[in-house]
């Protein structure tokens, strides 16, 4: 078009098209949503210690921020840009009391004793916590809170809960890995092999909390925790547990429609792997 507007000294418009789409040229640029930072899900909330009721801080996710993505066979949600398991772990940095929320208050004074005994005592800080936590970080939060849990005889369900939610959040670790990184393989493989421990353990607690414990358990009905062990039993190559708990989820009247079709799902892939390993 530089031909048509000699002499006009305009040579910034010397590239525009004459007849370009007016309809395009109409539209606003649209701006970008912004994208959202772990930080942006998380803010400081306050607890009293119940073990040496000192007044504490701890990173909290904040309601109905995180976007779930999809969920796991074992029922581990993930979401995105956040990784809520990295911060259900409080941890008193005065006395070494930690646990996972749920479970954070309501100890007898026999659990504070004992937990002042076997863990106050030898307690030192071995990170300051950051405004975003590192794997690093959280998945040591959960074996403090697992160790607390061991010293304060909680229940098995509660030392089950901790070891799935641990096992997840080693996957979470993983699944977070640069695979380009020089240490890779070697990092791969330890997470992997936490990630076994701890779910191998969780599925040991369930079943002993399924024979001596009543529903809710951990915050899940009985269906739930039923299929969460099928799914456990499975991975572990217990396949008669599993399709006996599979078979009893799908002939409950009590069972909705939903977990039904988990538990459909879960048989099928049952009977792939039985076949698999004859």
């Amino acid at each position: 078009m530089a031909g048509l507007l000699d002499g006009l000294g305009l040579k910034n418009l010397e590239g525009m098209d004459l007849f370009e789409d007016q309809k395009k040229a109409a539209e606003p640029e649209k701006a970008k949503a912004p994208v959202m930072q772990e930080s942006d899900f998380l803010f400081d909330k306050s607890y009293e210690c119940p073990v040496c009721y000192t007044q504490i801080k701890s990173r909290t996710l904040k309601a109905g921020k995180a976007r779930l993505v999809r969920t796991d066979l074992d029922l581990r949600a993930v979401y995105e840009n956040i990784e809520p398991l990295k911060y259900d772990v409080i941890l008193c940095p005065h006395c070494g009391y930690a646990a996972l929320r749920r479970y954070f208050g309501g100890l007898t004074q026999t659990q504070t004793k004992l937990i002042k005994e076997n863990i106050s005592r030898v307690f030192h800080v071995t990170e300051e916590p950051k405004a975003v936590f590192s794997y690093e970080y959280a998945i040591y939060l959960y074996k403090m809170s697992l160790a607390n849990a061991m010293v304060k005889h909680a229940k098995a369900s509660e030392k089950a809960y901790i070891c799935l939610k641990a096992g997840w959040l080693c996957r979470s670790a993983w699944e977070s890995l640069d695979k380009e990184s020089a240490d890779y393989e070697k990092k791969s493989k330890e997470l992997k092999e936490q990630e076994k421990d701890f779910l191998r353990n969780a599925f040991e607690g369930f079943l002993k909390a399924r024979e001596a414990e009543n529903y809710p358990m951990c915050g899940m009905d009985e269906a739930t925790v039923e299929y969460l062990v099928a799914v456990l039993a499975m991975d572990f190559e217990q396949y008669e547990i599993s399709s006996r708990i599979v078979a009893n989820l799908l002939v409950s009247p009590s069972v909705n429609s939903r977990m039904k079709d988990k538990a459909r799902d879960l048989k099928e892939l049952l009977i792939a792997k039985m076949k698999e390993k004859k």
